[in-house]
């Protein structure tokens, strides 16, 4: 059963941008802390950034921090972006979004996810 639906995934060349989406299927996620992942081969899981249930804070980790915004919309859809700007061949890595009560860096908290989208940033 899938819970969230990530799209907007591709190639671009480094210094590019991509915008990320991510809706829920099946089920509001309304108050629900969101956040972005990241998985490149042979590593762990990645924090990327996160937004609060009413979308008032945000969090980002230090390697995408002035590069990266995360947002939501909270209207029916409760639709979570990751605009991602200047972006590094080092940014290459499969991306997902995870929903949880309360915000937490730790994927391993996460109750719901997205079953990933590719970004691959060529040099």
């Amino acid at each position: 059963q899938v819970e969230l639906v990530e799209s907007g995934g591709g190639l671009v060349q480094a210094g590019g941008s991509l915008r990320l989406s991510c809706a829920p299927s099946g089920r509001p996620f309304s108050g629900y802390a969101m956040a972005w992942f990241r998985q490149a081969p042979g590593k762990e899981r990645a924090f990327v950034a996160g937004i609060s249930g009413g979308g008032h804070s945000t969090y980002y980790a230090d390697s995408v921090h002035g590069r990266f915004t995360i947002s939501r919309d909270n209207n029916a859809k409760n639709t979570v972006y990751l605009q991602m700007n200047s972006l590094k061949p080092q940014d290459t890595a499969v991306y997902y979004c995870a929903a949880r009560g309360i915000f937490t860096t730790d994927p391993a908290e996460y109750d719901y996810w997205g079953q990933g989208t590719q970004v691959t940033v060529s040099s």
